[in-house]
């Protein structure tokens, strides 16, 4: 995994916006134009990210176009959907809605983005594990390393491409054969690590997205800190058995509060968590670090200190709005982080993926270029050049 060794590198969390074409293709219900095109158009999400400055670089995750209990079920058997039961689907914003039952109630709180216009999971759906989960998405992860591989060829870029963590895939099924919670969250482990293998053996860097570390204490209102910690610690050890035999060097971790463009009021505070989510396998954690509500959090790093060897991936640019931040604004965040962890141990990254969850591709694209730009300004000031 590339460093910032003699300038601040530019990566982001994943997802990016996908060409016109192949929305209205996704739209249309086109699913054998959408896959033909596929290729071509990791190609071009590619350059693009190239020509804008990004250097650890990924595919824009342009192939996954369902939700994540979507991405479960086809990368998973022993799963199958059907009407939600009472209490199901997990409820994301549990903790706010409780606090703000008339926005809720007015059906906001959404992602915001254009993205809106890929069709999802029908509303009253929901994924139950119903048998023994084994996985079954050798041919999707072939395709994306093929195609990403074909992508960056001659360049001279790092390349990643994201994975979804076993808590997080839980989070958003319902268990109907495991039984205990550990079984089954052990056994989404298991069944990942093929796919987390695959990725490595390619030789790309593995984005483990994990945006449940964070955003479940929203889910469990009544749940206290030492006992979210608890069921955080039984995740992170899912990952790690998930992660076995994969070098740290080759792996990204990336939390987020989720991607909800509602209060987060009642998000949990990074400091009540930082320590777990540090004895994750991965050589770098990518982390929501820009909005209103978690910008102020670089303090916890004037007390907690990076493991050996670790890298940090603070957001730098965010997906709550349509402003572009400014390039110095980026630049100032970049600085901070570096006297507090080390420069070389810093990379410019995003809150989460911004493809889908600002209102167009062209505010994602000029957030990116923002991104690179404040890089290129925080480098000159921290390398005094």
């Amino acid at each position: 995994m590339r460093r910032s060794t003699d300038r601040i590198l530019v990566s982001h969390a994943g997802n990016l916006p996908r060409p016109e074409d192949m929305l209205d293709m996704l739209a249309a219900g086109h699913t054998d134009a959408f896959k033909k095109r596929l290729r071509s158009a990791v190609a071009e999400v590619v350059q693009k990210q190239i020509d804008v400055g990004i250097d650890v670089l990924n595919d824009g995750e342009l192939s996954k176009v369902a939700n994540f209990s979507g991405y479960a079920r086809e990368r998973l058997s022993g799963l199958e959907s059907r009407e939600s039961e009472p209490g199901s689907p997990m409820n994301v914003s549990a903790r706010d809605s409780r606090e703000f039952l008339g926005f809720y109630a007015a059906g906001l709180g959404g992602f915001g983005g254009f993205g809106g216009r890929i069709p999802g999971a029908a509303q009253n759906m929901t994924m139950y594990c119903t048998g023994p989960i084994k996985y079954i998405g050798q041919a999707g992860v072939k395709t994306d390393v093929e195609n990403l591989k074909a992508a960056v060829q001659g360049k001279d870029v790092e390349a990643y491409l994201p994975a979804i963590a076993p808590g997080t895939i839980e989070h958003w099924l319902v268990n109907r054969h495991y039984s205990s919670e550990q079984d089954f969250v052990f056994a989404i482990a298991d069944a990942m690590h093929e796919e987390y293998k695959a990725i490595t053996d390619a030789g790309f860097v593995l984005q483990i997205d994990d945006p449940d570390l964070p955003d479940a204490w929203q889910v469990f209102p009544d749940m206290s800190v030492a006992d979210y910690r608890k069921y955080a610690e039984l995740r992170v050890d899912a990952i790690n058995h998930a992660l076995r035999g994969i070098p740290e060097s080759q792996v990204r971790l990336h939390v987020c509060w989720g991607s909800g463009h509602g209060p987060h009021k009642n998000d949990i505070p990074l400091r009540d968590i930082v320590d777990i989510i540090f004895k994750v396998k991965a050589g770098c954690v990518s982390i929501e670090a820009s909005n209103p509500r978690h910008d102020h959090e670089w303090r916890v790093f004037e007390e907690f200190k990076l493991p050996k060897g670790r890298s940090l991936m603070p957001g730098v640019i965010g997906h709550v709005t349509n402003l572009i931040e400014h390039p110095q604004l980026v630049a100032d965040r970049l600085v901070r982080y570096a006297k507090l962890v080390g420069r070389e141990n810093v990379i410019a990254g995003t809150d989460c993926g911004i493809g889908s969850r600002v209102g167009h591709a062209e505010i994602a694209w000029a957030k990116l270029q923002a991104e690179a730009e404040g890089a290129r300004l925080a480098t000159k000031e921290l390398w005094a050049r």
